[in-house]
């Protein structure tokens, strides 16, 4: 016989090819074409070999050179980068928290997009004028460095980052540019809002342009200034509680989820407005519509600080204090827009 087990056999009916798998008699042959078995006589199978030449040469008569250049390979993006100045970066850094991610802290960078080498202090401070973190240095032009770590609970309590800059290789710059960057809580869930819906990774603040000028950079306008309540006394709430809002918030001191015993009246009042701003921020983060303000009557004290913290944050449409019903003349109606 001219096959042997094992032979690549091609079946002249129908072009297939197969392999012998077994003699059968003298004439009949087993192949196997895709998986199947079957006897077909000798006479029905050949050597593919020329099958094969046969195809290797017309795939060669295929081949035409074009006189057509070759495509260009494109060219990488470059990354893109920020326009020229001096930024304060923060890097958000998520922990999972019952099948959500949470911010848990935020990671900071000073970014030197100018073609200055940049000499630095830097200082975190609280809103109670107390140093997290100093650093003096200096930074190549187009570099980038770490900072430091900063809680999300830090961050949502109006930390004060103050910063000086000084070009070291450019003598008709002016001397010294120095400022003090301000970050509120409402401020600071509008970037956080703001990153998540351009899915970019850090939100930037850009501190200056250049040396011949500063930078207007976004800060919350100042506020009436309120009592500083001793820090260890001082309760401050994160937003990343994901707590439900509330439609109402009663400032009683009853209320209020604090111990008071020993405390002077303006840190009982400082308390009560913590309260406030926790749920109002709260409510904007929730894109809430209303929410009554409960202060009582009373001298009016805490009305009108009430009233003071509500002009001064973002996202509130108007307020009023008219006789209601339930609360009379003791609360106060907030209504939002955005």
């Amino acid at each position: 016989m001219k096959f042997s087990i094992g032979d690549k056999v091609l079946l002249k009916r129908t072009g297939e090819e197969g392999t012998v798998t077994a003699y059968i008699s003298p004439q009949m042959l087993e192949v196997e074409v895709h998986g199947v078995s079957f006897p077909v006589y000798e006479d029905e199978i050949d050597h593919p070999y020329l099958k094969w030449f046969t195809e290797k040469k017309q795939a060669q008569k295929k081949i035409k050179i074009s006189d057509e250049p070759l495509p260009e390979e494109p060219k990488k993006q470059q990354q893109k980068r920020l326009p020229q100045g001096i930024y304060l970066s923060f890097l958000p850094v998520y922990r999972m928290e019952e099948m959500e991610d949470l911010i848990d802290h935020f990671k900071v960078y000073l970014l030197n997009e100018t073609t200055s080498l940049v000499k630095f202090g830097y200082d975190l401070r609280t809103a109670a004028d107390t140093s997290l973190f100093s650093h003096e240095g200096s930074l190549h032009a187009f570099g980038h460095l770490f900072l430091h770590t900063v809680s999300f609970e830090d961050m949502s309590s109006q930390p004060r980052f103050k910063w000086s800059f000084t070009a070291a290789d450019n003598l008709d710059a002016l001397q010294t540019l120095e400022d003090v960057l301000r970050i509120r809580p409402a401020k600071l869930f509008d970037q956080i809002n703001e990153m998540r819906q351009k899915n970019e990774p850090t939100f930037n603040y850009l501190l200056i342009t250049d040396f011949s000028k500063a930078a207007i950079h976004v800060a919350a306008p100042k506020a009436a200034p309120l009592p500083v309540v001793p820090k260890e006394k001082k309760i401050i709430r994160s937003f990343h509680e994901l707590e439900l809002p509330r439609y109402e918030v009663d400032l009683h001191l009853e209320k209020v989820p604090t111990e008071a015993q020993g405390l002077h009246n303006t840190e009982i009042l400082q308390l009560q407005l913590d309260t406030l701003q926790h749920y109002l921020y709260l409510a904007i983060a929730h894109r809430q519509d209303k929410l009554m303000i409960i202060h009582g009557l009373g001298k009016g004290i805490l009305r009108d600080a009430v009233h003071r913290v509500l002009k001064n944050t973002p996202h509130i449409d108007h307020f009023v204090n008219e006789w209601h019903g339930r609360y009379g003349f003791g609360a106060t109606e907030v209504s939002f827009k955005y």
